[in-house]
């Protein structure tokens, strides 16, 4: 019988090497001629350099980048950022909805009750912006890993914490036995795997692992002051992520929507995860945006003083807009109603209301338009096209493109608008722990100061160093000053309770 004999292995070897060689060769002239098209080829300059697995790599990381819409994009940026700078000022008015004071709502509403009934049918869901690194904190992580200086938890922990300890309240206010608030997180290709293991290795912190859900935004490349992509290295490009506008997109890619109505979630409260003092589902603003049958919420705090760099809510062409401090004329700044109050005082903290009816029916069929790309110019890592050298910014050197999730603003039929207490709800931790404002030492005093402000309103007396910034009362304990009785009874700082 007369048989073949089989091939050798170095002969099957060699053709298997060949054959995947050919296929490489194949997506490196494909993918060549498609950037070549839109003048971004140079991207592929360092190519021959590089071992199968970079070459690998690098094709992969093209494929995924919608080259196509690039310069549009650079352009549409580059448009907006010019043409906000040309808003007159008689194009910017006084937000005209309706807007509320905390205060009073809280003891001339029913907004809390509300609210927090909202809460108990399930009816709310968490939101929280968490797709940044602590680079700013000099810190290696996700940002919501970081712990303030002394203190016992995490701000993931912090945010886990405040909704266990609201959905108590809610359970006791009707003796329901199992309240349900879900919490999405939006991630980043930077920090996904890192939040996700960091939520299963502290057991989603006493959380139902199905009640929180991890989704991840988008990136774009980094661009040149010309519109051209920069490398990371040779064998990667320098992307980032798409700002916190990316929400919108993520959320119709991943048909969350369809996911909260599942739930039964009626009501989004979006905020970020840099803001110690933040009321995750907070009732009292969710039940104000209920009564006022608003489709989007803003929760701000009104400016210190008249040139506080922080954008505020105003109207422009009749259509809310957050409207950057950078946009508006010092007498623009400093007009006042006639009781003395700033017109344009209502400063954005990324603390937002919205309703699922809003979001599938107005942003999610024109997502495409409404999210405005911002031009950021950073100091971006990068490979020089001309001699391969590592560039190592020391200044400002390309731009990342943005969307903000305020750019839906202007969808809005209806509007609310609530003034908190600085003191009470916002302690931003954004900066190195040695600087002045926004560091972990800043929101770390404001958490012990409004920690001794609950203690002596509930009836404690306060002894020892009452000067401590290392009070804490744990969100378990209570959500915003209730439950914990003093009567009389002396507390000792600093304290933990």
């Amino acid at each position: 019988m007369n048989m073949t004999p089989p091939a050798s292995s170095s002969s099957s070897s060699s053709s298997s090497s060949s054959s995947s060689l050919s296929l490489l060769q194949k997506r490196y002239d494909e993918i060549y001629k498609r950037y070549e098209e839109y003048n971004q080829s140079h991207l592929l300059k360092f190519y021959a350099d590089l071992t199968n697995d970079e070459k690998h790599s690098l094709l992969n990381q093209l494929e995924s980048i919608p080259i196509e819409k690039i310069e549009s994009l650079f352009e549409s940026a580059t448009s907006a950022q010019n043409n906000a700078h040309c808003v007159k000022s008689d194009d910017i008015q006084p937000f005209r909805g309706a807007v509320g004071d905390v205060g009073k709502v809280q003891s001339e509403t029913n907004a809390w009750e509300v609210g927090l009934d909202a809460v108990r049918l399930g009816k709310v869901a968490a939101v929280t912006l968490a797709g940044g690194q602590g680079t700013r904190l000099g810190f290696a992580g996700p940002k919501g890993k970081y712990v303030l200086p002394q203190f016992s938890s995490s701000l993931f922990g912090v945010v886990a914490q405040r909704i266990d300890r609201l959905k108590s309240i809610a359970s006791s206010s009707e003796g329901e036995s199992c309240v349900r608030l879900p919490w999405y997180i939006m991630t980043s290709p930077l920090n996904d795997a890192e939040t996700r293991q960091f939520f299963r290795s502290n057991s989603y912190f006493g959380l139902d692992e199905e009640d929180v859900v991890f989704f991840e935004q988008g990136t774009l490349p980094c661009l040149d002051f010309e519109g051209k992509v920069l490398l990371k290295t040779k064998s990667e490009v320098a992307e980032a992520p798409d700002g916190n506008g990316g929400i919108w997109t993520q959320i119709k890619n991943d048909n969350l929507t369809a996911d909260m109505r599942n739930r039964g979630v009626d009501y989004l409260h979006v905020f970020s995860i840099d803001n110690a003092l933040v009321r995750p589902a907070d009732p009292t603003f969710v039940g104000y945006c209920i009564n006022e049958s608003a489709d989007c919420g803003n929760k701000v705090l009104w400016k210190s003083h008249t040139l506080e760099k922080v954008g505020v809510i105003a109207e422009i062409h009749g259509r809310p807009q957050i409207v950057e401090y950078s946009d508006m004329s010092q007498s623009l700044c400093e007009k006042v109603d006639e009781n003395g109050k700033l017109l344009f005082g209502a400063g954005n903290i990324c603390n937002h209301f919205f309703t699922v009816d809003f979001v599938e029916n107005m942003i999610m069929p024109s997502v495409e338009a409404a999210s405005l790309y911002h031009i950021a110019k950073k100091k971006i890592s990068c490979v020089d096209i001309s001699t391969g050298v590592d560039i190592k910014a020391t200044e400002n050197n390309g731009i990342k493109l943005e969307t903000f999730i305020f750019d839906v603003f202007p969808l809005s039929e209806k509007m609310a608008v609530l003034n908190v207490n600085r003191d009470e709800e916002f302690a931003p931790v954004k900066n190195a722990p040695d600087a002045d404002v926004d560091s972990p030492y800043t929101a770390r005093k404001m958490i012990s100061d409004l920690a001794k402000k609950y203690a002596i309103a509930a009836g404690y007396v306060l002894t020892g160093d009452v000067e401590s910034d290392e009070c804490e009362i744990s969100p378990l304990t209570s959500y915003s000053g209730e439950g914990i009785e003093g009567n009389g009874k002396s507390l000792v700082c600093p304290f933990r309770m």
